[in-house]
């Protein structure tokens, strides 16, 4: 991949860059259709209409593409036909075609091109694109995709550019470095597929104008300081202020320091070391 910075001939596009496309395949313009669906959008808006997430709302129009996040085709090889665009996701997409006719797309990673072979099992070759147990993996490699729960289908590193870091197993439990620096434990049977995530310059490219956020779906985003005190807690005041209190939204809740994980979940109890002390170097032990 490529970043391609075009002349400034207006503000707008003196300030942005856009994606080459490079990786994709020439020719391949429209997603398959069996392996598509209706996108529907809401705005941001729950099922009472009462808007929940805000600053959401329009963007261009898009199918969304069924990605097999599971791998669980063993035994049958299948032959990537094309890398296509996907404007659900950062990264590319790879159409793959089985030996007995059936069609997936999987996330395409980096150094995958069409004609290649990709599989799926246990007594697989660890290369790129093929998708195996953690426990068939060798120590060491980089790969994306991974399940949290055995056949969940892969949660972590799904991103432009993100792998993980297989570093250790001992009995049922893998240990994997995140790209946050978090340090993790996986069960072994989990599934994950080899290799780093595609369109790796997809952090470098500048928006530029905000007529490109309008097509995401991302309406404006007006800071609580500016607004009148009736419309937010930070509002008001005699010129440029700094708001009076701690950051927060317009219906008073503080923005910063609150905890977003739930403390419940089986997950976090197999995290040994936090993101955030990744600077200390702190372990700590999973509780039985």
């Amino acid at each position: 991949m490529g970043v391609k910075v075009y002349k400034p001939t207006s503000p707008g596009r003196r300030r942005s860059s856009v994606n080459d496309y490079a990786e994709l395949t020439d020719g391949k313009k429209r997603p398959e259709k069996s392996l598509t669906q209706r996108l529907c959008r809401h705005g941001g808006r729950n099922h009472h209409g009462k808007i929940t997430a805000r600053h959401r709302g329009g963007g261009a129009r898009k199918l969304y593409r069924i990605i097999d996040f599971k791998r669980r085709k063993d035994g049958v090889a299948g032959e990537v036909a094309a890398i296509e665009y996907d404007p659900n996701r950062s990264c590319h997409i790879a159409l793959v075609k089985y030996a007995d006719g059936e069609k997936a797309y999987i996330l395409a990673p980096a150094g995958l091109t069409a004609g290649d072979s990709v599989e799926s099992g246990v007594g697989v070759e660890p290369k790129v694109g093929n998708a195996m147990p953690l426990k068939n993996i060798p120590v060491g490699m980089d790969i994306h995709n991974i399940e949290l729960n055995i056949g969940q289908g892969g949660k972590l590193a799904r991103s432009a550019g993100s792998s993980c870091r297989l570093l250790a197993r001992e009995g049922d439990w893998a240990t994997l470095v995140m790209p946050s620096g978090e340090m993790r434990q996986v069960r072994v049977e989990c599934r994950a597929t080899i290799g780093q995530v595609g369109n790796l310059d997809h952090q470098n490219l500048r928006i530029g104008k905000a007529g490109r956020s309008r097509h995401m779906g991302r309406r404006p985003h007006v800071r609580g300081t500016a607004k009148n005190p009736v419309a937010h807690p930070l509002g008001g005041g005699e010129g440029r202020s700094g708001g009076g209190r701690h950051p927060c939204s317009p219906t008073g809740k503080l923005a910063k320091g609150g905890r977003t994980r739930s403390p419940n979940k089986v997950s976090n109890r197999r995290i040994l070391r936090r993101r955030k002390s990744r600077r200390y170097g702190q372990l700590s032990l999973p509780k039985k």
